[in-house]
């Protein structure tokens, strides 16, 4: 499966009732984390399934970690199984957050070793401007067992593996979150403002065009053109979530060498004496 589909060919495997396919609604804000699951009650593709990024796609806040943790995998792996998600399903997932939320899912199961994972282009908004129905009606669901094989290609570190990387040549820094906060000029999330040092800007929202949808490979080279390809590029963001749609559109640009720091800016800044750079003076 590609990694993003269109919704033309999402609503014709519907229509033509593919057995072999889950819809996964991602939809989630950080700012009320209870909406996302309203919003899917309120009306949503049909045959599709919640999950939840607190509640399915994170571990327990720890002091070290960061906002969002990496959940265990074994975990995961049942509760995708619990929602249909078998070792030869096909998954197509989506948010109306820019695909936030579902390169979050994305990700994490080309982690778990499930390949069959697509993310809908241009997600719920495209869904609903192309005129597709959607339902209140809460699909049933029959429990499959998806086997954890952890992809090692899709590598994720931690604090002190950046901190040792920092101003290496071979590795990239890449910050995913918008120039203000980059820069420090404004943190309207996390306690302190700024970069890890040595890390470039690359707000994941320029992956996108101005519609929502993803950019072509060749529009994304060209984003990324300041990016070695032969380089270890660390991506990272707030909380370990705007760092995945990065991740993607690296992937999809030939870039092999990519790693989430899954932790992200939220962890760095719990650590004593990790450095810190900002910009706004």
């Amino acid at each position: 499966m590609d990694d993003i589909v269109k919704v033309k060919w999402l609503y014709n495997e519907l229509k033509e009732k593919k057995n072999n396919l889950v819809i996964v609604d991602a939809r989630f804000h950080l700012a009320d984390p209870e909406a996302g699951k309203k919003d899917y009650f309120d009306g949503h593709i049909p045959e599709a399934v919640h999950v939840d990024l607190k509640d399915d796609l994170s571990s327990l806040i720890k002091e070290h970690g960061g906002r969002h943790p990496l959940p265990d995998l074994n975990e995961l792996a049942e509760k995708m199984g619990n929602i249909g998600i078998g070792d030869d399903t096909n998954v197509v997932v989506y948010d109306d957050q820019g695909g936030m939320m579902a390169s979050r899912f994305w990700w994490l199961m080309k982690r778990l070793g499930h390949n069959k994972v697509g993310i809908l282009d241009g997600g719920y908004s495209k869904w609903l401007a192309e005129g597709y129905e959607i339902t209140k009606d809460i699909p049933r669901t029959k429990p499959k067992t998806i086997t954890p094989e952890i992809n090692e290609k899709w590598e994720w570190v931690d604090a002190s593996y950046v901190k040792e990387r920092l101003h290496n040549p071979d590795t990239i820094l890449i910050d995913s979150r918008e120039a203000n906060r980059y820069l420090g000029i404004e943190e309207p999330i996390d306690r302190v403002a700024g970069h890890i040092p040595g890390a470039v800007n690359h707000f994941w929202k320029d992956v996108l065009k101005s519609d929502g949808s993803w950019k072509n490979t060749e529009e994304i080279r060209k984003n990324f053109s300041d990016v070695p390809l032969d380089k270890e590029i660390i991506v990272y963001c707030g909380s370990g979530i705007s760092a995945c749609p990065n991740i993607l559109a690296l992937k999809k640009a030939g870039y092999a060498n990519v790693k989430l720091y899954s932790g992200s800016w939220s962890d760095w800044i719990t650590h004593e004496n990790y450095p810190i750079e900002s910009n706004k003076n």
